[in-house]
């Protein structure tokens, strides 16, 4: 079992970077846990969106 994980400010970006990761994975996909945080810095608010691919 191995452990992929993806950190990107913009959700497109992390599902280019996952389909990216899948297209050449030659393992089987176990699961995949998703999250997104937000934070405010000033008054910005700031987005991380995350992935955590388990894979064989």
């Amino acid at each position: 079992m191995k452990v992929k994980i993806f950190d990107e400010s913009h959700e497109k970006d992390l599902e280019q970077k996952i389909n990216e990761f899948l297209s050449k994975l030659s393992g089987e996909v176990i699961d995949i846990k998703y999250q997104v945080s937000i934070s405010m810095f000033s008054e910005e608010q700031i987005y991380c969106f995350s992935a955590m691919i388990i894979y064989s």
